[in-house]
């Protein structure tokens, strides 16, 4: 009875001595966790900031330190004005950008990122990991799970190109694109805006739409109608190709008042119009030609 004791007091010691071995070693590595951040702050701390920082507790500041204040406020709206310049140059307005660190060592870190913004009238938001390697000269950068989410409900012809770019992780020619297809979208708008304050009598949008088409409709002939389609393409590598048609819906009453000829090559000649005049002088013609109003 007595030897079974002992084994098991032998037992109870060997798997204490273990756990004590287990526990020493995850404080030698938290230690050297942190001597490794003590490290990385140390680089990046600057006197400015610790000054800052001084101020902000309450306690004395250094000689000089009186100016460290009025330095960063300044250096925040010089970035304020930066950042200004940029949405102003680039058709781009950021409303909040995120990060949360997924991962961070000393040789690599990953970040989670989350921006949203606005582009004319397409609100976007996008997120993706940035990871970055350090090591040699400059860090090495990269993105990674990239995933893109548009407000709004008009882009079936935008929405190939975001698959492909969340395919690539192509960030870049993500918001290259994004101000290309934005600027075309309100060229479409601008253009059918000023054909219904022009021509409110026969032209109008219809509802649900999102300015894609145009209907003319003949003042004097019932059910005499001329759409016109004005649809922005983009290919996967982010070329933006705006196409327009002319669709005719003539009864059969009403095709005496027109040359068949004329009627049945409308579409044809609108595309020779576009490639000669551009998009709302063609359409100009076309409301003349057919009749629609009259100098």
């Amino acid at each position: 009875m007595e030897e079974r004791v002992n084994v098991e007091n032998r037992e109870e010691m060997m798997l204490l001595e273990e756990n004590i071995r287990h526990l020493q070693a995850e404080v030698a590595e938290l230690q050297c966790q942190c001597q490794s951040y003590q490290g990385e702050l140390s680089l990046h701390s600057s006197e400015p900031l610790q000054d800052a920082l001084s101020l902000v507790c309450g306690h004395e500041p250094q000689e000089g330190a009186h100016m460290v204040l009025p330095s960063l406020r300044e250096e925040v709206e010089q970035m304020e004005k930066d950042l200004q310049w940029q949405s102003r140059m680039n058709g781009i307005s950021l409303r909040s950008c995120t990060a949360s660190t997924l991962q961070s060592r000393s040789t690599n870190s990953v970040q989670k990122m989350r921006v949203s913004g606005q582009c004319s009238e397409l609100a976007f938001q996008v997120e993706f990991e940035l990871s970055e390697v350090k090591g040699g000269e400059r860090p090495e950068k990269s993105i990674s799970s990239l995933n893109v989410v548009m407000g709004a409900s008009d882009l079936h012809n935008f929405s190939s190109f975001l698959s492909g770019v969340e395919e690539s992780k192509d960030l870049l020619l993500f918001f290259r694109t994004l101000r290309t297809f934005s600027d075309r979208m309100d060229e479409r708008r601008r253009a059918f805006q000023h054909f219904q304050a022009k021509y409110g009598r026969v032209a109008c949008v219809p509802d649900g739409c999102n300015w894609s088409l145009l209907t003319l409709h003949h003042p004097d002939l019932p059910g005499c109608t001329f759409l016109v389609r004005w649809s922005v393409g983009v290919s996967k590598e982010g070329e933006v190709t705006p196409k327009l048609d002319l669709l005719t819906k003539i009864p059969d009453r009403a095709l005496e008042q027109f040359p068949s000829q004329t009627i049945g090559s409308a579409g044809e000649a609108f595309h020779s119009l576009l490639r000669l005049l551009g998009p709302e002088a063609a359409l100009e013609e076309v409301i003349r030609a057919v009749g629609l109003i009259t100098d």
